[in-house]
């Protein structure tokens, strides 16, 4: 498995160097320079950890750090000048898995990326799989939706739709990709009962602030789209 690492730090040769001492480890990644493009990225990509500075523009990275733990419990290593005892204690806090102070060794990073990495995989059949976004909450583990702070009846494969479409944000599926990933097998027939679902799943479920919506993407099929 590659695992994806998000890097997040406005310093370029910082990002650059940890970019390509995780590339020699078959790690694929992707950079942001703000914390504006590290949630845009984090939202259309879904990467296994993030690597997060705290001093960064737009967004600084106890923000970001709050935006994904809201999100899901995807491991957080922060990498910062900040060495205060107080500001470990605080990153902590928010949700940071691990917190590493510069300068730093690029070898004891990967040995740290490894060991959160590891201990998340190791936790996975517990895991949570809820969804957080604006508005809305979207729990498996129960089979609840949650929109404006009230509870929403919803059957189980109009959630399951919900669910998998918003665990992947802005990426487009066909109707036949819906029934087979959704329905668990290929359906030969009509594929009008993903359309009949979506329709039922946007008569509860509309963001009117314009931050997610359940696309239609015509001659293609539909996407759980998120601004960026």
């Amino acid at each position: 498995m590659k695992y994806r690492v998000l890097v997040v730090d406005d310093d370029q040769n910082i990002a650059e160097l940890i970019r390509l001492y995780l590339e020699k480890e078959m790690y694929e990644v992707r950079i942001a320079y703000d914390g504006k493009k590290a949630m845009s990225i984090f939202y259309e990509w879904t990467p296994d950890l993030v690597i997060l500075d705290i001093m960064i523009p737009q967004m600084d990275g106890y923000e970001v750090c709050k935006h994904i733990r809201k999100a899901g419990n995807i491991p957080i290593i922060m990498l910062t000048a900040r060495g205060e005892v107080i500001d470990k204690v605080l990153g902590l806090e928010l949700g940071a898995d691990d917190y590493i102070v510069k300068p730093f060794e690029p070898k004891e990073l990967l040995a740290r990326v490894k060991a959160v990495l590891r201990r998340t995989q190791n936790s996975d059949m517990i895991k949570e799989e809820k969804l957080v976004f604006p508005g809305i909450s979207i729990d498996k583990n129960d089979y609840t939706v949650t929109f404006k702070g009230k509870r929403i009846e919803m059957p189980p494969k109009e959630l399951e739709l919900l669910y998998f479409l918003a665990s992947r944000p802005n990426q487009v599926f066909t109707r036949e990709q819906l029934l087979e990933k959704v329905w668990d097998y290929d359906y030969i027939g009509d594929s009008r009962t993903v359309d009949v679902h979506i329709k039922r799943l946007r008569e509860k479920l509309h963001d009117e602030m314009g931050r997610w919506d359940i696309k239609t993407v015509w001659g293609v099929g539909y996407k759980f789209e998120v601004q960026r």
